[in-house]
């Protein structure tokens, strides 16, 4: 750690070092006891994993990295899961939906898997998530509700709850409309019975033995709310855990603005300090509605690897945290050349303008070498062109034309990203894409465009090329029954030559394309006309 990357962390803008500095803040002279600064997320197994679960651990992890270039302090990141909670709806997107149906209200870990692979719901989704946070070596240590809660490690914290129950209950009941107020309860019990998590008023008769009193079918029954016996209310929970755990940061959503509030309330009610944290916006599916695991109309982080490396979903996850953003196939292959782009930048720049840089954050200041010669969109407009049929090999094949050197070898990154837009291009473009006939001054736009390239010489770039396009455009433009803006004729050329409504530099695709492959691209059009 070198004086110059401490003394830009301390004052740089970047969001991980903005939340950093309220952990520095919070323990000027360390934490007590020498105990590690600890991190928090959370995860509510209730429906399949997604990329928005996927981010708070990335994002966490983040300001966990820039605490590290700021202090010398240990730190702890604990990936906790809610898998104690009650299921309240059949998720959309998991089979065997009526025998979830049969176990709607018992914790998720007594729920049977409905993939039938492993010993619950719960157990399934955690493997699904650590799995994810494994891929993308993440040092974390994952936590179970269910383990903590039956191994006795919360008895304290519920003991604490009992004996302050009714200043838990003054923060509470004001926020509840009335008839929720009526059967409110700080503590869910375990019914005897049924399995389910109760939602029922609740009498503490010892708080000290942790026993209370609830109704169950008609009966009173007297239990322990320890060893698992119960679990709290979700926003006393939390608070419970923060104060039993020592947590000092957590992150939320922008949805969870009033249960930060309440349960830090409570934290303090219980004897301790709420942690740091910020209230993030929430993604977007390409609807504008708010991404759901239950309704399952986000993107899997399995999708996203599919069309884009990994390096691209964090890039993606790290910008702008703050603003709502949609979280949808068509965002990919931006995120794939912005993150290229700003990496290409990050080793000209000086060190306060590295912190800045999101690639920074991705990849905790340790880029990986290698360039980008060609960008991931031109990619996939090479592909378009090439058809449903085209293989990684004959990628490489034209590549040849643009590319020095162009081998899997020379270029293992780009290798990757051909893999990724072979994907896309199967599964999310070819099924779009429709090439329209040329009208008009169009037609003799292109017949000029094929003299130009005919009268090429071999050695011309994609500048020149560029060039030689942009002029047929300028010529055209402006005059009677030419284009009406210069635009129209690049958005001529995307859809009658690639079929799609926009497109690389022309002069780049060409290059890579081929003069003649694209005369006969332009042939093909002009047949068409």
């Amino acid at each position: 750690m070198t004086d110059e990357l401490r003394s830009a962390a301390l004052e740089s803008k970047a969001w991980p070092y903005e939340e950093a500095r309220k952990l520095l803040k919070r323990y000027p002279d360390g934490k007590p006891g020498g105990a590690p600064v600890l991190f928090e997320t959370g995860y509510g197994p209730s429906g399949l994993p997604h990329i928005g679960t996927f981010n708070e651990v990335l994002r966490t992890t983040m300001v966990r990295n820039a605490f590290h270039t700021l202090s010398d302090l240990p730190t702890r990141l604990i990936a906790f899961s809610d898998d104690m909670d009650g299921l309240r709806k059949v998720p959309d997107n998991v089979p065997n939906g009526d025998m979830l149906r049969e176990h709607l209200g018992k914790p998720l870990t007594r729920i049977p898997d409905p993939f039938g692979k492993f010993d619950s719901f719960a157990a399934h989704n955690n493997a699904m998530l650590r799995d994810f946070l494994d891929r993308y070596g993440f040092d974390y240590e994952f936590a179970s509700s269910t383990d903590y809660y039956a191994s006795g490690r919360f008895d304290d914290a519920i003991r604490g709850v009992l004996r302050h129950w009714q200043g838990v209950m003054d923060v509470m009941l004001p926020t509840l409309r009335a008839e929720r107020r009526a059967t409110y309860s700080p503590v869910l019990p375990v019914s005897p019975k049924s399995g389910v998590v109760l939602q029922v008023p609740v009498e503490v008769v010892d708080a000290e033995a942790g026993t209370i009193a609830f109704q169950d079918e008609g009966e009173r029954i007297v239990q322990s709310a320890l060893g698992g016996l119960s679990k709290l209310q979700w926003k006393v929970d939390w608070a419970m855990r923060w104060v039993a755990l020592g947590v000092d940061y957590e992150m939320a959503g922008k949805d969870l603005i009033d249960s930060v509030t309440q349960s830090s309330k409570i934290a303090r009610v219980l004897g301790g300090r709420p942690p740091e944290g910020f209230n993030y916006e929430m993604f977007l599916d390409d609807k504008g509605e708010k991404i759901s695991k239950s309704k399952g109309n986000g993107l899997s982080i399995e999708q996203w690897l599919t069309y884009g490396p990994e390096e691209s979903l964090a890039f993606y996850i790290y910008r702008e945290p703050k603003k709502a953003k949609q979280l949808h196939m068509g965002v990919i292959p931006r995120a794939v050349d912005d993150y290229w782009q700003f990496r290409g930048n990050y080793a000209g720049q000086a060190v306060k303008e590295k912190l800045g840089n999101p690639v920074h954050h991705v990849h905790d200041g340790k880029l990986p070498d290698g360039t980008l010669p060609v960008t991931f969109g031109l990619l996939l407009n090479l592909v378009g062109v090439m058809g449903e049929g085209a293989t990684r090999e004959q990628v490489w094949a034209y590549l040849a034309n643009y590319v020095a050197d162009a081998t899997p070898a020379a270029y293992p990154e780009l290798d990757r990203l051909i893999g990724h837009a072979l994907a896309y291009h199967r599964d999310h473009i070819a099924p779009t894409l429709k090439r329209r006939a040329p009208a008009g001054v169009e037609v003799a736009a292109l017949e000029r465009l094929d003299a130009e390239l005919a009268a090429l010489p071999e050695e011309a770039s994609a500048e020149d090329i560029q060039n030689i396009v942009y002029e047929i455009g300028k010529s055209r433009f402006g005059e009677e029954g030419g284009f009406a803006e210069l635009r129209d004729w690049f958005k001529a050329l995307y859809e009658t030559l690639l079929g799609s409504s926009q497109g690389p530099r022309m002069g780049s695709f060409i290059r890579l394309y081929g003069v003649a492959n694209t005369r006969a691209l332009i042939a093909e059009a002009l047949a068409a006309a």
